[in-house]
């Protein structure tokens, strides 16, 4: 596993930060936010991209790429992977909207000095698929590539697509997850506009609060998650250390709205049903639910209904976190790197706590670790993420068991 994220440039220092209940909200560096109604994000900190690329190829490259193959690089010195059987191999990496930061930067260039002044690279570094492309080019991934571009699902959707072509047989291995680098002006304006995130700007460790009555919106992240999914046979006989086991995925459309879910959040209903029919799990053995939990008002009370469907007289016993009131929320990366969480979770027997629940939602009624982790063995967990089109997309991880 690699992960770059608001809580740490790497998977253990960000799930310590996880661990800890710490937030990574903080006021936005990376633009004058003077005229803007949101002035905080969950924005990478302290991240030196000169570690994996050389200078040349760090102005080349949108950050979303460089955060994707560090992680990367990561995952693979993780998994023990001195090289890849590149042909067996493929990637599947996610992202929402792409290298935005590339396109607002060179849209000034093209407005006030002309044509002829656009950087070269400007369409690769733009292009949501560079980071799959990057990332099989540096590690020589000759099999399956693609990009899934579902919004907030993508990272999740990724997974789930890349678990797919293992268990078809056209890979043994494939490099998955999302990246996103999306704190932008034109995208922290445009999401002020649909008023989605939080204008709580004077303690900004406290304005993601999923699941809280006095919840106003989500607050924007950025980051990388990727994971190394292997076939069984290939990870045992090369020794490889497993984390767990990817045993049921979910992909449903709400057909409903652009961004609102339905009352009831029928769609992620289904969704969450055919991860565990998928996975030949039943409702009562799922020890943990990562929620997609993004501090919206409708987002939080649908999950919410839509937990207590798929979970009936198990809902209450059944803990939910919502892992966003640390890190925020981050769009394409978010389901590699809640994939992540979740799987780590398992491995510590620690559930994650969703902060800043201090006035719950009498609405919102389900077990969600407030405040602070808790121990309890995990066998059996979910991971839920939702996006803008309606897409939702579930994953099902269970402890892996030698024999």
């Amino acid at each position: 596993m690699g992960a770059i994220t608001p809580l740490g440039n790497s998977v253990e220092d960000s799930w310590r930060g996880i661990r800890a209940g710490k937030s990574g909200i903080a006021p936005i560096t990376k633009f004058d936010t003077a005229d803007f109604d949101t002035k905080i994000a969950g924005e990478i900190k302290s991240f030196d991209p000169l570690i994996y690329v050389n200078k040349k190829e760090r102005r080349r490259l949108d950050d979303f790429i460089l955060y994707a193959l560090a992680a990367a690089e990561m995952a693979a010195a993780d998994a023990g992977l001195a090289g890849f059987d590149g042909e067996k191999a493929g990637t599947v990496i996610g992202s929402g909207i792409g290298g935005l930061a590339t396109l607002e930067k060179e849209t000034l260039i093209l407005r006030h000095t002309g044509p002829r002044r656009v950087a070269t690279f400007m369409i690769p570094s733009i292009l949501a698929n560079l980071a799959a492309g990057h990332v099989s080019i540096r590690f020589g991934l000759k099999g399956p590539i693609s990009s899934p571009t579902t919004a907030c699902a993508a990272g999740t959707n990724a997974i789930g697509d890349a678990f797919r072509i293992i268990q078809q047989g056209f890979a043994d291995l494939m490099v998955a997850g999302g990246t996103e680098a999306a704190v932008t002006p034109l995208s922290v304006a445009g999401f002020n506009a649909m008023r989605a995130i939080s204008t709580k700007n004077d303690i900004p460790e406290k304005a993601s609060r999923p699941f809280d009555q006095e919840r106003s919106g989500f607050v924007i992240g950025e980051g990388c998650g990727l994971v190394i999914l292997e076939e069984l046979t290939s990870a045992q006989t090369r020794g490889a250390k497993i984390y767990a086991e990817v045993v049921g995925y979910g992909l449903t459309a709400d057909a409903y709205h652009l961004a609102a879910p339905p009352p009831g959040h029928e769609g992620a209903v289904r969704c969450m049903k055919n991860a565990l029919a998928d996975g030949n799990v039943r409702p009562e053995d799922v020890d943990y639910i990562n929620a997609h939990g993004t501090s919206t008002p409708l987002n939080d009370l649908y999950e919410t209904q839509a937990i207590k469907t798929v979970f009936g007289e198990t809902h209450p016993l059944v803990p939910v976190s919502s892992t966003k009131s640390m890190t925020g929320h981050m769009l394409g990366a978010t389901g590699g790197v809640e994939a992540i969480f979740t799987v780590l979770a398992m491995r510590d027997g620690i559930l994650p706590p969703t902060i800043n629940l201090d006035n719950p939602d009498p609405e919102c009624d389900l077990d969600y670790v407030p405040h602070q982790s808790r121990t309890r063995k995990i066998e059996t967990a979910l991971s839920n993420t939702f996006g803008f089109g309606g897409v939702n997309a579930s994953l099902i991880f269970k402890k892996f068991a030698e024999g």
